[in-house]
């Protein structure tokens, strides 16, 4: 429960601190003192949206702080922009912190009376009364697995559709590249040097018969000087030993330069089927605009997996139908699993909501809870629930956004509310203004299921009407102080003479009677006696 509140330097709020009570509490004040303040500081230390304008006029901070007991929940909003969130201490996300605060308390404002309107909304109060949380983790996961089987296939029905648009193409890009036998990444290379060897192969070989006439030919031939002056040098042993070294390398050179110069033949046919592969594989790389035969490789191997993936599309695609009707047959007993777990307790809310809607003063109100099938599957089943009312005798059944009236709505809400309550163990309800458009007996009955909910958790009411603020075993007062600067909002706990004084005032306004203040004795002694 909401321990401890306290807020620093939010719109009018300079600084307060206040401590609430277990059981039914209620809040008032006159309109326009802050009561909205209050409550838009507790939102937002719950995970609401920050506003930099609600920092108090002339700071630069603000904070606020929620006493959970267990959890001690801090916003802090920096004009700069900066914010964070903490518990007990530790920065949290502010998904993390609104994840929190949806098990800690709610928030009903007047608005959301207009949830009556959503069927998402009264499908959610369903499985909340109906603790139905197996059944919907079973069913999610059932939807999940269809859905993704749905996707596989539409993506390989849409892949076969625009492959087999593409298939002649494909297979002639394929075939062109498969003939064209590309297995050596680096044959552009190696052919551009035959290539280039081929065809300057004559004056190669008049290059090796000129090195040969140098080197062994007639009297003037290297190797024949070489052996001159060797002859000449026989008696400097060192100098003829080298020199024979020489000419023992130079005959080598010489038979080696021989063997080229006879190997060395013309081969027009060689040279023309380089040139042609030559002129294959540069006209490939243009016309798929790429710079290497490696890559040109991979393309064939591509092209060839997507030829291959063309030949199996039938029989993948019969294959991802036959998932999807699995997945749907499992969605489907799913689907009825978490349907039959709504019917369970369709009867035990109709009879409820009847019943308080009764005690609220609609005396001859009916209600029912539709449960139709959707046209489809959805995230959260294949339900479709409405709530019925009906305010009198032979009026038939409608959607309760439909016909009933704003005083009607905000007793069904409330009678809702209630119901959630005593099925859940959220420790924390704030009812901002729920009795909008009631009075009189209605009031005290609205106020009396108010402290019937608040015997098992923290109820806080704010209200104008002094039938319910009587109910609360506790009460606050906002108000306002004007100094010469500034306006701020205050609250305070009241004492026993001061609950009289301000209930006194919520009947008579200003001018305080002794009948009012008789009136409001009388509707505290009422409150504590039931």
């Amino acid at each position: 429960m909401l321990l401890h509140l306290h807020i620093q330097n939010y719109a009018l709020i300079s600084h307060l601190d206040i401590d609430f009570q277990d059981g039914f509490s209620a809040m008032t004040g006159e309109t326009g003192a802050g009561k909205s303040i209050i409550l838009g500081a507790l939102a937002l230390v719950m995970g609401g949206r920050a506003d930099l304008k609600t920092i108090t006029e002339g700071e630069e901070r603000c904070v606020i702080e929620a006493d959970f007991g267990e959890y001690l929940i801090r916003r802090e909003l920096n004009r700069n922009g900066r914010s964070r969130s903490l518990v007990n201490d530790e920065v949290v996300t502010q998904a993390e912190l609104k994840e929190l605060a949806n098990k800690l308390i709610d928030i009903h404002s007047q608005h959301e009376n207009l949830l009556l309107s959503d069927d998402s909304f009264q499908l959610s109060v369903v499985d909340a009364i109906a603790r139905n949380e197996k059944e919907r983790a079973a069913y999610s996961t059932h939807y999940t697995a269809f859905r993704d089987s749905e996707k596989t296939l539409h993506d390989l029905e849409a892949l076969a559709a625009k492959t087999r648009k593409d298939e002649d193409y494909i297979s002639f890009q394929f075939n062109q590249l498969d003939e064209a036998k590309l297995n050596e990444p680096d044959e552009l290379t190696s052919l551009e040097e035959e290539e280039y060897r081929l065809s300057h192969i004559e004056q190669l070989k008049a290059q090796l018969q000129t090195a040969l006439q140098a080197l062994d030919g007639d009297e003037q031939s290297t190797l024949e000087s070489l052996r001159v002056a060797r002859t000449a040098l026989q008696d400097e042993e060192e100098l003829h030993n080298r020199l024979q070294s020489v000419e023992i390398e130079l005959k080598d050179i010489i038979a080696e330069t021989n063997r080229l110069a006879e190997n060395t033949e013309y081969d027009p046919e060689r040279l023309q089927m380089v040139q042609e592969r030559l002129d294959l594989i540069n006209t490939l790389l243009r016309k798929h605009d790429v710079k290497t035969v490696a890559e040109l490789i991979a393309l064939r191997d591509q092209l060839g997996e997507q030829m291959s993936k063309i030949a199996s599309f039938d029989e993948d695609i019969a294959q991802a139908k036959k998932n999807v009707q699995a997945r749907l047959a499992e969605l489907e007993t799913a689907a009825k699993a978490l349907t039959k777990s709504r019917e369970a307790v369709r009867k035990m809310i109709s009879e409820r909501l009847t019943a308080d809607l009764s005690t609220l003063g609609i005396l001859h109100a009916k209600t029912d809870i539709a449960i139709t099938p959707a046209e489809d599957f959805s995230e959260s089943g294949h339900d479709v629930v409405n709530f019925m009312f009906a305010a009198n005798l032979n009026q038939s059944l409608r959607r309760v956004s439909e016909v009933a009236s704003g005083g009607e709505i905000a007793r069904f809400m409330l009678c809702v509310k209630a119901l959630i309550a005593s099925t859940n163990g959220l420790p924390t309800i704030i009812f901002d203004e729920i009795d909008t458009g009631v009075s009189g007996e209605v009031a005290t009955q609205m106020g009396h299921i108010m402290r019937q909910m608040a015997e098992s958790r923290q109820i806080i009411a704010i209200t104008h009407l002094p039938q319910i603020a009587a109910q609360a075993q506790t009460q606050y007062k906002v108000y306002k102080n004007d100094t010469a600067t500034r306006t701020e909002t205050h609250i305070s706990r009241l004492a026993d003479e001061e609950r009289i004084q301000e209930i006194a005032s919520m009947l008579a306004g200003k001018n305080i009677t002794d009948a009012a203040l008789n009136t409001a004795k009388e509707l505290l002694n009422h409150a504590s006696t039931r």
